[in-house]
């Protein structure tokens, strides 16, 4: 049962330096792409929360509920 065992699998591809480095470079580029479109997204959705409380405190869009209403006196 175990005399052929091992026997048909080949060692493992070796890689030089030169392609772990390209690897790893391919990889922070794409974790640095990913991280700037969720940025990115997270920004506009501040700046549009944002934009949407200083219309509501100005009186220019009126309150989702009445009794939460935020007014400049």
């Amino acid at each position: 049962m175990f005399k052929n065992w091992g026997n048909d699998i080949e060692p493992p591809e070796r890689l030089s330096r030169e392609e772990v480095q390209e690897m790893i470079d391919a990889a922070i580029r794409r974790h640095n792409r990913n991280a700037s479109i969720i940025s990115m997204c997270v920004g506009w959705v501040v700046l549009a929360l944002f934009a949407e409380g200083l219309l509501r405190l100005i009186g220019v869009i009126p309150p989702v509920l009445p009794w939460l209403n935020i007014t400049l006196k």
